[in-house]
């Protein structure tokens, strides 16, 4: 099992929504974060004074994902959250040694 993690756009996350529905990925985590990369924020002028804004607003989608289908989902997601430009994001992929469902503790892939 892969555990799949990506930093976006905070305005493409309903597309990355629809595109993961779209090829049955249901399961997910959002959440809303702050941070930077290469652009390293930009500047903002609030009444006639100019403030460094180096925290962004983005979005983390996490999900956990059979190993057969962590490509296909990765290509997936950077697909629908692309936009060309600079602070697209990240993805992040991690092995997943276990998964247990709390109600019923199945085990592995059955638990996802």
């Amino acid at each position: 099992m892969k555990k799949i993690e990506a930093i976006i756009q905070p305005f493409k996350l309903e597309e990355v929504k629809e595109a993961l529905k779209a090829i049955g990925i249901d399961g997910m985590t959002i959440t809303e974060v702050r941070g930077h990369g290469r652009q390293k924020g930009h500047k903002e002028v609030y009444r006639g004074q100019e403030y460094n804004v180096d925290l962004l607003p983005k979005v983390k989608v996490e999900l956990v994902v059979p190993s057969a289908r962590a490509e296909e989902v990765i290509k997936t997601l950077s697909g629908a959250a692309r936009t060309g430009n600079i602070g697209d994001g990240k993805i992040f992929v991690y092995d997943v040694a276990e998964a247990i469902r709390i109600r019923n503790e199945d085990r592995g892939e059955s638990a996802l």
